[in-house]
């Protein structure tokens, strides 16, 4: 009996001891949370209008001078852009946005996997070292984005995709990230990046009417890198705030189940040393009784 009230004892410190690890990890996700969001906040509105009037821009226009990058052509070559973390213990952040990976690659370019011309530029450690074990064909230059998160990092990938798309190495590009809402909220998206994705017109819609100065090639030409750049360091801030909630609510929800696991180990405890005492008493009376007769 005395063995396992110690084995209850030793459980009993192992799990109080992980609940102040999950604890103290939830405020850490929290604190880091909060300078994510206030991130991907300010920089989501003016990113999503950049993007509108890119895309504004692109549906009016013919694939001519600046519009290469806007060019469609036949998808025989697909570049994946995963964004994943570089650390586990966020639920299941990570898998989802690798399984969404897989589903759009098997949905949209199966044809194109078979034919071995589906290559991963993941962005995150996670995401790489999964594609890697798997055997996918992968870009590994950028992989350590979220080491050193800034523009310039995040810029140097984008102009990767850039610059192979107007090569020619690649039809087409997709972006896979969670969007952030909330902090127990992620949305997972896959996200034409290239060549740049027309609007469609709304009935009853006006037109919008740019006028450029410099001439329309020459702003466009300068323009539609940056503009790129911003919509790749959107995703990048996305998934960065979507990471820390989920590790939030994961470490969140990883504490109530240790302290849900405490009160049944504490109740078992407690009725073994009732067991023990009680049998205790029963020997002591017993012998006593055996004494007197």
């Amino acid at each position: 009996m005395s063995g396992q009230l110690k084995e209850v004892r030793n459980r009993i410190k192992s799990v109080t001891s992980t609940q102040q690890i999950t604890k103290a990890m939830k405020m850490v996700s929290a604190a880091k949370l909060r300078r994510a969001q206030d991130s991907i906040i300010q920089m989501r509105p003016y990113a999503q209008k950049l993007q509108e009037m890119l895309s504004n821009i692109v549906s009016g226009s013919s694939s001519d001078g600046g519009m290469a990058l806007a060019e469609e052509r036949p998808a025989e070559r697909i570049l994946m852009i995963p964004i994943t973390s570089d650390r586990g213990l966020c639920g299941g952040y990570n898998a989802y946005v690798i399984k969404m990976t897989r589903e759009v690659i098997r949905s949209k370019y199966a044809s194109q996997e078979a034919k071995g011309n589906v290559t991963i530029l993941p962005l995150g450690k996670k995401g790489y070292e999964y594609f890697q074990r798997n055997n996918y064909k992968l870009i590994d230059n950028y992989w350590t984005i979220f080491s050193d998160l800034s523009f310039d990092n995040v810029r140097r990938a984008a102009v990767y995709a850039q610059e192979a798309f107007l090569e020619k190495k690649y039809d087409r590009v997709e972006l896979v990230y969670s969007q952030f809402k909330n902090a127990a909220t992620q949305i997972f998206i896959a996200e034409p990046y290239l060549p740049i994705p027309k609007t469609e017109p709304k009935p009853g819609a006006k037109s919008t009417d740019f006028i450029f100065e410099p001439s329309k090639d020459v702003l466009l030409k300068e323009l539609m890198p940056k503009i790129l750049n911003t919509q790749v360091y959107k995703a990048i801030l996305d998934a960065n705030a979507s990471e820390h909630g989920a590790r939030m609510t994961a470490m969140d929800k990883a504490s109530e189940n240790a302290n849900d696991l405490l009160k049944s180990l504490k109740i078992s405890y407690n009725r073994a040393r009732q067991a023990a005492i009680t049998t205790e008493l029963t020997e002591i009376v017993s012998g006593a009784a055996a004494l007197q007769g």
